[in-house]
Parts: C-alpha cells; structure tokens; sequence
C-alpha cells in the first residue's frame, strides 16, 4: 500500500537531512506506529507519506503509484491526513460547513452532501454539533469534526500525526476510540505518527526513528523489550508496562488484562 525505498529528504542544503535514506513497506489494512522523539524526522514523513513534499532522492509509492508531479493528485485521493493542532485544520464557520469542504472541493452534488456530512459526524459522535461554531468545541471535539472531515472524503489511507498530543486526557481517550473502531474493520490502512507508547500498543506493527533514520521495526511488544531502542528514540513506556517489569515472576506485559491474569497465576503458585 505505501512503500519508501531509500527517501532522503532536507529542508535546507546546508542542513543536515531530516530524513536519511529511508525504507520500508506498509501493508494495506494495517494499523502502524511510527515512532520516535521530537525533531526524529516522523512529521516530515507524514507529509512525504501523503505527497506534501516531495524526497530530494527515493521513490514513494503509494497503492502502486509513485510519486510525480503528475502523480501527486491522485496520491492525494488516496491519502486522509489529520494534523496535531486541531485549531490549525478547522475551515469551515461551523462543524457541517468544516465537514462538508472537502466534499464541496471534490464536485459532490449538494443533493448527496448532506447525506455524507450527517453519517460521518454520528460516526464520531458530533451529530448534535452541526450546527456549532469552532469556539464553542473542545479541542477533543475539533479533533473529532477533522476526522469526520477527512473519512466523509473515503481515503484509503488514514494518518494521523500526532492528533493527540494537545489533547486533555478526556479528548485523546475519544480520539483513541475511534482509532480504534476504525482498525478493527481492517478497511482503511491507518498510521500513527507519535511519540506516545500508550498510543502506538494499539499498532499492529511500529517503525521506530531517530535523527532522521528507521533504527527499528517489529510489534508494539518486540520495540517495548529493546530497551536500547527505547533509550536511542526517548520513548516512554506505559505505566503497565513499566509496572510488570518490576514484579518478579511476572512477564512484562502492557496489556491490563495480561498482567491481572500474571498476578493471579503468581499469587497460586505462592
């Protein structure tokens, strides 16, 4: 669905690249973490991702187009992209006119338009808010109206770059959920781009960077067990997991459940 071989990319000739010959290969229906601290190149990907930018040497493909000039609209079609601040991406005065944008710029007829707008807005639970003004939402909820924004337009693949990060606790658990609901129907190829381990355990698979190159890739559960990966990419891990490597006789774990089935089994053989 989406595959980089060897991408490079610098803002500035005299800098050094944000990206360093970079390479890997996301399947379709997958949900992938991509990982890594601030500055390790993972927003500049988004963008090369969904043809923003284009790589100063490589080739992207997506869906079996590679990028081009002549390309990169279809690219575009093909790819949804939701950003971190939720005020920057909303355009419209109200939650159906922010909904309905995309739809207006891609010649949907009006008679169809509000059908759509109604059907993504109950998807992520803002159906009672068409008619509300930006300043009046949460930033959870503005979150929300961009997903709505960037479904209603049926890409085939959705990222997600760092949508929680200024979210309350409250904000980010709606976020996640629909994440969530989103993933376990396997129609859409979906990427976090994150910083956040509590976040990136409902990935399928991880891609880890740091300083502009992949250092690592494999299962939430693999990243989490190389603690040198997790030094090397600043990544912090959930409190579970942390919380399970400190019991003895208990195998690490983040999953909740996983860890009260460790404890009981521990607790029977004491």
């Amino acid at each position: 669905m989406i595959e980089l071989k060897n991408v490079t990319f610098g803002y500035n000739s005299s800098l050094p690249p944000v990206l360093k010959d970079v390479s890997f290969k996301i399947e379709s229906g997958q949900y992938v973490a991509i990982l890594g601290h601030n500055g390790s190149g993972k927003s500049t990907l988004s963008k090369i991702m969904s043809a923003l930018i284009k790589p100063n040497s490589g080739s992207v493909w997506v869906d079996g187009i590679e990028y081009s000039r002549e390309n990169k609209k279809k690219i575009r079609e093909k790819v949804g992209i939701i950003f971190q601040n939720p005020d920057s991406q909303f355009i419209g005065s109200t939650v159906e006119d922010d909904i309905a944008f995309g739809l207006e710029n891609n010649q949907i007829p009006t008679s169809e338009m509000r059908p759509l707008v109604e059907k993504y807005a109950e998807k992520v639970g803002m159906l009672n808010f068409l008619d509300r003004e930006p300043e009046f939402l949460s930033g959870g909820q503005k979150q929300r109206v961009a997903i709505a924004s960037v479904l209603a337009l049926n890409p085939e693949i959705i990222i997600f770059d760092e949508v929680t990060s200024m979210l309350d606790p409250k904000g980010k658990t709606m976020v996640l959920e629909i994440i969530k609901e989103l993933q376990a129907t396997r129609k859409k190829t979906l990427i976090s781009i994150t910083h956040d381990m509590d976040e990136a355990i409902l990935a399928d698979y991880c891609l880890v960077f740091s300083e502009g190159q992949l250092i690592a890739q494999g299962s939430p559960k693999e990243i989490l067990n190389n603690n040198k990966i997790i030094d090397l990419a600043k990544i912090d891990s959930p409190f579970i997991f942390k919380l399970s490597q400190k019991i003895n006789g208990v195998q690490p774990t983040y999953d909740e459940k996983e860890l009260i089935e460790e404890l009981c089994k521990l607790k029977l053989k004491n």
